[in-house]
């Protein structure tokens, strides 16, 4: 590879993920950019995942297993230590990529050499049926205010450069809401990139754990919100929003009890 082909590491995370496993995989095999690597962390599969994963004969996929269940984000955590690209990215084996996402996302880099991050429109997909997941356009640069008010940034859709991830880590004590805390806290900081082109495919599924597990989401948010109102305050930004929405949860709780679904 030349030395402007950068080595992107693909973080996999999955925990019984053989029902989707093969489409997330092949997105990433097909990407019109070939200098990556996958890291799958195997966080303690009982399903077909390792045996699918093995079955790929290609280098670039490195295959580590866990030794006990670990949360997500500290599966984040231990697999970003075995990465070795310059750039960093993530993939849940529910989802998938467009095949020019990560060359359209190097191609960024090299063109804005001030930001730390980027990341891009997606979609959502239920039943095979694609929805575009944000139609306005989404912000970039200094970007803490108005991710507060609309936080849009899909993991799935993130390219970031590897010395952020040295300097911090996903807090391994949440479940749910990691990646909010970590790119929240990072744009206080660092430039953020946007495409607005939708680059990646989100999955809905019944299985999706914070729909599983709204009381845990609540309580997730509202230790979040008291841990970090004067960290945002000293710098002069407002959790109105956050606090607008840990209502909007605990409604949807309340409703789920009589066997309505509320979707915002």
């Amino acid at each position: 590879m030349k030395k402007n082909f950068f080595l992107v590491s693909v973080i996999v995370n999955c925990h019984n993920g053989e029902k989707y496993l093969n489409r997330c995989i092949r997105s990433i095999l097909s990407q019109t950019y070939k200098n990556w690597e996958i890291i799958f962390w195997n966080n303690l599969s009982f399903d077909n995942s390792e045996k699918i994963i093995k079955s790929y004969r290609d280098k670039r996929i490195k295959i580590f297993k866990s030794k006990k269940f670990l949360t997500l984000y500290e599966a984040r955590n231990k697999a970003i230590k075995k990465a070795k690209g310059n750039y960093i990215c993530f993939l849940d084996v529910d989802d998938y990529w467009n095949k020019n996402k990560l060359k359209k996302q190097i191609n960024f880099f090299k063109k804005n050499k001030s930001y730390d991050i980027v990341y891009s429109n997606f979609y959502t997909v239920r039943d095979k049926k694609k929805k575009i997941a944000y139609n306005s356009n989404l912000p970039s640069g200094r970007i803490t205010n108005k991710i507060l008010k609309n936080y849009c940034i899909g993991i799935l859709t993130v390219c970031i450069k590897r010395n952020i991830l040295i300097k911090k880590k996903f807090n391994k004590m949440y479940n749910i809401i990691g990646d909010f805390d970590f790119f929240l806290k990072i744009s206080l900081k660092n430039k953020i990139g946007c495409i607005q082109e939708g680059l990646a495919y989100y999955q809905i599924h019944k299985e999706n754990f914070s729909k599983k597990n709204i009381k845990l989401f609540i309580n997730e948010q509202k230790s979040w919100i008291k841990k970090n109102e004067s960290l945002f305050k000293k710098q002069g930004f407002s959790l109105k929003y956050q606090k607008i929405n840990l209502i909007k949860l605990k409604f949807k709780k309340y409703l789920s009890t009589f066997g309505r679904v509320v979707q915002w």
